[in-house]
């Protein structure tokens, strides 16, 4: 789920949906990085480069890859916060799943029950129940309401869930 704005030039610019903690994650990480993160690969490159000849120097080609790293997930990072379009899922109500919903499902094979929230793609964490907007079951889901029954394809097969509850926090 991804929306498409205009900007001044008029060409488009592609937001993407996100949660509010979502965002602050990011943002975290960011300001991690950017505080500490760099300024210590900058200090392990100078001591590094103090041990003489750089051309065998291990030490000094981990900190320049580490560096590397760094500065590439702090552009990506500045990209997802720039085109984040932060949805507040408490303000939505409602028995449809959509964006933000946290949405109870029953297996209807093994009547096992789940609980997951929908968020967006850069914050999904299965072991924090939370799923991404763009995956199978999410995707089956948005637009149905309580009670439905939705498909979704897995490696086994496909797997049958009934909407018990529709929450909005």
């Amino acid at each position: 789920m991804f929306v498409l704005l205009s900007n001044l030039e008029g060409s488009t610019v592609q937001k993407s949906p996100m949660t509010a903690q979502g965002l602050k994650r990011l943002e975290d990480e960011l300001r991690h990085l950017k505080t500490e993160a760099r300024p210590a690969v900058i200090r392990a490159i100078a001591e590094a480069r103090s041990h003489g000849d750089l051309s065998e120097n291990a030490e000094y080609d981990a900190a320049r890859d580490r560096q590397s790293f760094i500065e590439g997930r702090v552009l990506e990072l500045e990209s997802l916060i720039s085109t984040a379009e932060v949805i507040d899922p408490s303000t939505l109500s409602g028995n449809r799943v959509q964006f933000g919903a946290t949405v109870e499902l029953v297996d209807e094979e093994t009547d096992k029950e789940s609980t997951y929230q929908i968020v967006g793609l850069h914050e999904a964490d299965i072991k924090e129940r939370r799923i991404s907007v763009s995956s199978p079951l999410a995707k089956a889901l948005i637009g149905k309401d309580v009670g439905d029954s939705v498909s979704v394809p897995a490696p086994g097969g496909d797997r049958t869930y009934e909407i018990l509850k529709v929450v909005y926090k």
